[in-house]
């Protein structure tokens, strides 16, 4: 319990130490780095995985592949893919891309062509039968059905690249991983924890507010229907 005590008091010295706040090996620098990898990763994946999931669950053709490829993606470590990428390509921000976008993709596709999937047919068939067109179907009865699953899939994603964008460090470049890999290289615990600290509560942020912009976006009565399922 001493030894507990001891530990977070020293990374609450760590974490309060103004030296820990300034310059580009302070915490503000190292975040925006953190930030930076993430939010372009978790963009492109975006852009991929919804993109494919609403098509493929809207026509139905394709949901085969979706689910190979999805799986294959889950399957690749992500740190063997950076290192592989860096041996590729060179140092650079595009194996931690690469990498991370890889780990975000399936979460999307996967949640966001099962929502439109799971759209009831009689649904779809009513909205056809008042005249809608194939892309009003999509885009105004079947995305807003399948936003609860949606945005699950981008929460999962998002928490996974925050975690995960730590390997940012290993080639040799910034982020809050930066912290771990020097710690863990000079012995110093105390930055390695301090580090991690702050990937969780980045990460805890992260989870608050999905799910501050569900209760936001998604309709009452498909928030109760998706806490049922």
């Amino acid at each position: 319990m001493n030894d507990l005590l001891n530990q977070i008091r020293l990374v609450a010295d760590w974490l309060t130490s103004s030296k820990q706040w300034h310059g580009d090996d302070g915490i503000p620098h190292r975040l925006l780095e953190h930030l930076t990898y993430s939010g372009l990763s978790l963009l492109f994946a975006a852009l991929i995985g919804l993109t494919f999931g609403l098509l493929v669950g809207h026509t139905g053709r394709g949901a085969f592949a979706v689910a190979s490829v999805a799986n294959l993606a889950r399957a690749v470590p992500t740190f063997g893919l950076v290192v592989l990428v860096v041996t590729l390509a060179g140092l650079s921000t595009t194996p931690v891309l690469v990498a991370l976008v890889a780990l975000a993709i399936p979460p999307i596709l996967i949640n966001t062509f099962e929502g439109v999937r799971g759209v009831d047919p009689d649904t779809r068939d009513a909205a056809r039968g008042v005249g809608m067109t194939e892309w009003e179907v999509l885009v105004r009865v079947e995305v807003p059905m399948a936003l609860p699953l949606i945005l699950l899939g981008l929460r999962v994603a998002a928490i996974q690249v925050v975690a995960t964008a730590t390997v940012a460090a290993y080639p040799g470049l910034g982020g809050l991983g930066r912290f771990i890999v020097d710690g863990l290289s000079r012995n110093d615990y105390e930055l390695v924890i301090g580090g991690s600290t702050v990937v969780v509560v980045l990460a805890l942020v992260v989870q608050i507010l999905f799910t501050a912009l569900r209760r936001f976006v998604v309709s009452p009565g498909l928030r109760v229907s998706a806490s049922r399922t």
